[in-house]
């Protein structure tokens, strides 16, 4: 369902196009001086948002999920590049309205966008080139970079001086900024290690030699027939006959212990990041562009 635009509210919101593509987050919200209603806004792009582009807000509509614009993807990566400073001179929005098709206010004498140019005859289409769906129907004069009055405050509700902190001293100097990678080292969980003991069966053979007892017959002769006795007739004589056999017994004897151990190992990481840094840019009456 669609909502009424609050220039508080748009700050930060998911720009999307009319494809469905999410363009960036609103970074600025510039206002009409006729109406001080939402005009345009800044959308940043580019890689960690580094650029801000302008994007009208004719026609445009808010949801749960951000701004909708009726421009696309492609127009807005080919907008002219307008720094987002905290005011419009009448040339960057006559450059802007060009760009993206919409009606050019007509100029006064003194060279700023004529007012009446919204004023005039006519719906609020025809006046600005906007529908009228009631966001920013006056056609856009000098416009203020979200500001919600005449006291130079922003739609976020910073003041001069407040932007001033953010990167300028004075009127002489300027702050350039960086971001730096500072890293560091924390204990984590890698994993987890469990020992334990189980239990195999496997064949072992071992060589025992045993002795058993053998019968022989020992002769010994008789000599002269004085041997003894001598008869005729049957006799007979026993003898235990004695072995040994292995025997096999089983013990259990502890043969070795082992325990779990932790051990610090020390290596070295490589760690890459990307990190953002200001650059300082010259421009002179020519328009040439110095970079350092």
């Amino acid at each position: 369902m669609a909502k009424t635009m609050q220039p508080q509210e748009l700050i930060d919101s998911a720009v999307v196009d009319p494809d469905g593509n999410k363009l960036g987050k609103v970074g600025n919200v510039y206002l009409a001086d006729a109406t001080h209603q939402p005009e345009w806004i800044t959308v940043k792009t580019g890689l960690f948002g580094t650029k801000e582009s302008f994007v009208p807000l004719s026609g445009a509509h808010t949801d749960n999920d951000g701004v909708h614009v009726r421009v696309d993807k492609d127009a807005v990566s080919d907008a002219p590049r307008i720094d987002a400073d905290g005011h419009l001179s009448p040339e960057e929005s006559a450059r802007l309205y060009k760009h993206y098709g919409l009606p050019v206010p007509r100029m006064s004498p003194d060279g700023q966008m004529d007012d009446g140019a919204a004023q005039g005859k006519g719906t609020g289409r025809e006046r600005s080139g906007m529908d009228s769906a009631g966001t920013g129907q006056a056609a856009m004069g000098d416009a203020g970079r979200g500001r919600s009055g005449m006291d130079g405050r922003d739609a976020s509700g910073r003041g001069k001086a407040d932007r001033d902190k953010m990167g300028r001293d004075d009127d002489r100097t300027m702050t350039r900024s960086e971001e730096r990678l500072n890293v560091g080292t924390e204990q984590v969980e890698t994993g987890r290690v469990r020992l334990r003991k189980y239990v195999v069966t496997e064949e072992q053979q071992i060589t025992v030699p045993v002795s058993h007892e053998e019968v022989r017959i020992e002769r010994e002769p008789i000599k002269d027939g004085r041997g003894g006795r001598a008869e005729i007739g049957e006799d007979e004589q026993d003898i235990v006959l004695h072995a040994e056999k292995p025997v096999v017994n089983k013990e259990t004897v502890a043969v070795e212990r082992a325990r779990l151990k932790t051990e610090t190992v020390t290596e070295d990481q490589t760690v890459s990041g990307k990190v953002r840094k200001e650059q300082f840019e010259v421009t002179d009456d020519n328009g040439k562009h110095r970079r350092s």
